[in-house]
């Protein structure tokens, strides 16, 4: 079978892709590697590790993927609707270090020129600001005001419906060509899937809308080879292999097209491209791995040792406090419940090597014996617990490559990422007093230094040419006729923030410049 445009992964940059050039005419099929989930198909906590978690081999079909690496281990997700799914839902601008920083930066006035398309985005995907301030949100307000920073404190703008509470009604945002949506019940359960129809993921507007203009959407199967159709640089259309990516039989399907847009996310995108330039696309820039940036983030969970607390009501992300200039707080939610990541916690240490972190470790244990055997055996995990996501804008990059067993990482440019950065342990001291809590982490950052992050970003960024970047400033990938990448890796700056709403302004940008079939 034929198609006009074949997208790769159905996450912000995939989602927007297969809608705006379904408008223009083309024949599009979004492949994704995930399933279809319904709003009941999702897990009631993050326990059911089968629902939650994607582990393929071991039968899990989930909408979370955690990936171990060297450097860094990475949360992203799958499924229909991509990071959508498990994303805490936020949708800030980028700070005005983006614009102008990175392999994009002298390509375009980037502020000036993705204005418009920030602002669809929003449209888009619903986005409002956050009407209600739970436990953990008032904390925050309090920090900042502890900080001398109240007027850094603000309610996060997110992608959730904030009518009536599990009540369905016609769509609000498409004159009615969209679902049915209902209000949130600010139950916490964001990021394990919401089973309530208010969060607006994008199989429930972008996909949506794109499927009734003639979008198909194969789920269940990964692009394992790409390969040009006639002329070396594709302009006469790709062959497209992929393989059932769950199930024991892996089946697989052939299609040809005139296009194909990369979309799978970092880890996917990278991954597969890098598989490519060894056979069938060796045009693709030696650049392709290089610019791979994290937030420069910290993931802390303070536990409480206040019964009378519970963090886990509200959004997944309902406010943010600016601490300075280059960093911002804020606080993460899981619902009542949701437990899970309690087996992998330790408590928050800092120091230069392994041994110093575990006798610190230890000190705490031997002053605070009660306390630690409380927090240990907590009776609601993420009822009792606020987690804080610590974000900056400095910058540093990792070169992501495939050695003999998978993936691999190595320094690029700057300082390795790390998962102890004295600030973000400031600030959760602070909170934690505030709180009656403890500050955990999870196991890999005290015991390897390996931090965490949930966005990871770059390895096909744009440049001036391919010995600059893998993409051109329009998306083009260079060396290759009718080929894109729009998904996190093309991300060519550290924004600071999560980078849901960039990905979808930059991607809006680069559809828009494609022409309406003849």
């Amino acid at each position: 079978m034929s198609y006009d445009y074949i997208i790769i992964g159905s996450g912000f940059g995939g989602s927007v892709s297969a809608l705006r050039l379904s408008e223009k005419g083309y024949k599009v099929l979004v492949i994704e590697k995930g399933k279809w989930f319904s709003k009941d198909d999702f897990p009631k906590s993050n326990w059911r590790l089968r629902k939650w978690l994607w582990l393929p081999r071991l039968g899990f079909h989930g909408i979370m993927k955690i990936s171990f690496l060297r450097h860094a281990s990475i949360l992203s997700g799958t499924g229909v609707g991509g990071g959508s799914l498990v994303y805490a839902n936020t949708l800030p601008l980028p700070k005005k270090q983006f614009f102008k920083t990175g392999s994009w930066r002298s390509l375009a006035d980037w502020k000036k020129e993705l204005e418009s398309f920030y602002k669809e985005g929003w449209r888009m995907l619903g986005a409002e600001l956050n009407p209600k301030l739970e436990t953990g949100d008032l904390a925050l307000r309090e920090l900042g005001e502890k900080l001398g920073r109240s007027e850094y404190f603000e309610p996060t703008t997110v992608a959730v419906n904030f009518g009536e509470p599990d009540k369905f009604v016609a769509d609000p945002y498409f004159n009615g060509e969209g679902p049915e949506v209902s209000g949130c019940t600010f139950c916490g359960g964001c990021m394990t899937g919401c089973r309530h129809g208010a969060k607006n993921t994008l199989d429930r507007n972008y996909l949506w809308l794109a499927q009734k203009r003639g979008a198909e959407i194969l789920a269940e199967y990964k692009v394992v080879d790409v390969v040009p159709d006639g002329k070396e640089n594709g302009s006469e259309g790709y062959l497209i292999t992929c393989r059932k990516s769950t199930g024991m039989v892996r089946r697989k399907k052939e299609f040809r097209t005139k296009g194909v847009i990369f979309a799978g996310g970092v880890l996917g995108t990278v991954s597969l491209m890098h598989a490519l330039k060894k056979r069938s696309l060796p045009a693709i820039s030696n650049k392709l791995g290089y610019d791979i940036r994290t937030n420069n983030e910290s993931l802390i969970g303070v536990v409480s040792l206040d019964r009378e607390k519970d963090f886990s009501k509200g959004v997944a992300i309902g406010s943010i406090l600016h601490t300075d200039d280059n960093s911002h707080l804020e606080p993460v939610r899981y619902a009542e419940g949701s437990g899970f990541w309690r087996l992998a916690m330790l408590p928050f240490t800092m120091g230069k090597n392994i041994f110093v972190r575990l006798g610190k470790m230890v000190g705490v244990w031997f002053r605070h014996p009660w306390n630690t055997l409380k927090i240990l055996f907590v009776g609601n995990w993420a009822k009792r617990t606020q987690i804080l996501l610590f974000m900056q804008t400095l910058d540093s990059t990792l070169r992501l490559s495939v050695g003999r067993f998978g993936l691999k990482t190595s320094i690029d440019k700057g300082k390795n990422p790390t998962p102890f950065i004295p600030e973000a342990k400031e600030v959760a001291d602070k909170f934690a007093k505030i709180t009656n809590g403890r500050p955990h982490v999870l196991a890999l950052e005290p015991l390897f230094g390996i931090p965490s992050t949930a966005h990871i970003l770059g390895g096909a960024v744009m440049g001036e040419s391919p010995a600059e970047g893998v993409i051109d400033k329009n998306n083009m990938v260079f060396g290759y006729s009718n080929m894109m990448v729009c998904d996190g890796s093309m991300i060519s700056a550290n924004p600071g923030v999560n980078p849901a709403l960039s990905i979808v302004a930059i991607t809006e940008r680069a559809m828009n410049l494609i022409k309406e079939k003849s």
